[in-house]
């Protein structure tokens, strides 16, 4: 009963089920969001409940529906009784050239970079306020210095990064909220996005000379969450020194 409650958007796959996995392993008890992606969410539930009976639940939305929202927030709340914070990790990624660009595109990478973790962030509000939680925001280090070909994400994770500092200042002082931005952790599973060249021309001006991990990115979540108590309305850019000299 006495366990943290965390919200985990697009939780199922990559990135989103390794920082599942490592605030679970931190004993946190989760809600793991998904969209399309029934059978890897079961599993991870299943996976995680069996090391911990009754700790995780998975819960389908999507979050470019506004009215959705706020019941799976209360859904958390029903089940656990409580939520402690909320990690809007859940993101489109695709490139939309300028002459090319659609309404469709608008509403997908806008709805689910910026506008569903607005709108979650607002059901969730009083409940974290209730428990001094938190939220992290998934950013992009692309939010600050643009990625040729990607001008509506870009844009969408810009928003997401204001939407950060705007919501330490709104929520606090009883909720913090930060961001984490990643550079180069997993490839998109498209390889036609970035062939190998591309991929060896952004490993070669990474400062670490290498392509980061998902773990890299869950442990500074879980510190956020867990180990930062004075630090709200900041961003950490998860790297590999990349936009010390982008």
């Amino acid at each position: 009963m006495n366990s943290p409650v965390i919200l985990v958007t697009g939780a199922a796959r990559r990135v989103g089920a390794e920082i599942a996995r490592t605030l679970h392993a931190a004993g946190a008890n989760l809600v793991l969001h998904y969209r399309a992606s029934a059978p890897e969410a079961e599993a991870l539930a299943a996976e995680l409940n069996a090391r911990r009976e009754k700790s995780a639940l998975a819960r389908r939305r999507d979050l470019r529906d506004m009215d959705g929202l706020a019941g799976l927030v209360e859904e958390a709340i029903a089940h656990f009784g409580r939520l402690d914070a909320l990690v809007n990790n859940a993101s489109s990624f695709f490139p939309t050239p300028v002459g090319g660009i659609d309404a469709a595109a608008w509403d997908d990478l806008i709805g689910s970079n910026l506008k569903g973790p607005l709108f979650l962030a607002q059901a969730a509000a009083p409940h974290l306020a209730r428990t001094r939680g938190c939220i992290v925001n998934i950013t992009d280090i692309h939010a600050e210095r643009p990625l040729k070909g990607y001008p509506l994400y870009c844009a969408a994770k810009a928003g997401l990064l204001g939407l950060t500092r705007a919501l330490a200042l709104e929520l606090g002082p009883l909720v913090r909220v930060n961001a984490v931005a990643p550079g180069a952790i997993e490839w998109p599973e498209n390889d036609a996005d970035f062939p190998p060249a591309a991929q060896a021309a952004i490993i070669e001006h990474t400062l670490l000379k290498r392509v980061g991990a998902p773990g890299d990115i869950a442990r500074t979540v879980k510190f956020l969450i867990f180990d930062a108590p004075y630090i709200t309305g900041q961003v950490i850019n998860v790297d590999g020194g990349r936009t010390a000299h982008l």
